[in-house]
């Protein structure tokens, strides 16, 4: 009988090799160098050399890196708290068997398949301010224009309405499976009960699929996160920093200006930031679960 255990685990082991050599060459690897890189001053032309703190203290003084969280942060929780939202809605309006229904879904699902380079260059053409289709369409009704990607105060709205376009597909779908697999009975009881359609929503259906909406918050928050290629092609950052974001300045820093050694600490600190919002997330959802781990 032990031979047989040990003959299963041997096996067990050597079917995990090929996941556990992959984790190791591409995410252990990785994560341990960048933060040893975040101590030194590699530059990719010289032998890093340790400089202590040096990184992280610069970042303190870094007046783009600050306008980069800052701008990382409000993009972060916009758009999470309208994909959570929106998410919700569009999966209720959509709960439905009928056949234009399911021609939506498939359509909502369209955007998020799209890659971000394309969907990126489709709204880049949208909002140009002389050619692009939103101006036009302002220009018909007689309403004032606007220098969308141009102006500071509207560039970073711009991005996160296409990033909540282009992802609320995706919520609409993770929302839907959960929905469908709310017990029927509750909903018959809350229609004994009096229960409206909208108090059916908040009262039986949101409850219920709390730990799908704990899901869709932290996947949507991470992806905003690690916004880049959406940032990289409509606006490069600009106007004025206005729209940089931390993997954006990783990228300058560490690719165009070869400092890898302070791209490596800002690579860090925006670990810090998605391991703490995660841990936050996790912590007021067991709370409000009672105290369940999900």
């Amino acid at each position: 009988m032990e031979s047989y255990t040990r003959r299963d685990t041997r096996a067990a082991w050597l079917m995990l090799a090929p996941f556990l050599i992959f984790f190791a060459l591409f995410v252990i690897y990785p994560l341990v160098m960048t933060i040893y890189y975040s101590f030194t001053n590699y530059n990719m032309s010289n032998e890093p050399g340790l400089v202590g703190l040096k990184n992280y203290q610069r970042l303190l003084k870094d007046t783009v890196f600050h306008k980069a969280f800052l701008n990382t942060t409000i993009y972060a929780l916009v758009s999470t708290a309208a994909l959570a939202v929106l998410g919700f809605l569009t999966a209720a309006a959509l709960n439905r068997a009928t056949r234009a229904v399911k021609w939506i879904r498939m359509l909502m699902i369209f955007p998020y398949a799209t890659s971000w380079a394309a969907v990126s260059m489709i709204w880049l053409m949208m909002y140009d301010p002389t050619t692009g289709f939103i101006n036009k369409l302002l220009r018909v009704f007689s309403l004032p224009t606007h220098q969308w990607l141009f102006d500071e105060s509207l560039a970073l709205g711009c991005l996160i309405f296409v990033h909540v376009w282009k992802n609320i597909g995706y919520c609409m779908l993770i929302y839907l499976a959960g929905m469908q697999s709310v017990p029927q009975e509750l909903y018959e009881a809350a229609t004994v009960d009096g229960a409206s359609e909208w108090r059916k929503l908040t009262s039986v259906t949101l409850p219920t699929i709390r730990p799908v909406a704990f899901f869709v918050i932290t996947t949507a928050m991470l992806e905003a996160f690690k916004t880049f290629t959406q940032v990289k092609v409509m606006t490069g950052g600009d106007p004025l920093y206005a729209t940089t974001t931390i993997v954006h300045q990783i990228y300058q820093r560490g690719f165009t200006e070869f400092k890898m050694g302070y791209a490596s600490s800002m690579a860090v600190v925006l670990l810090v930031c998605v391991m703490a919002f995660t841990a936050l997330n996790s912590a007021v959802n067991r709370a409000r679960s009672g105290g369940d781990a999900l």
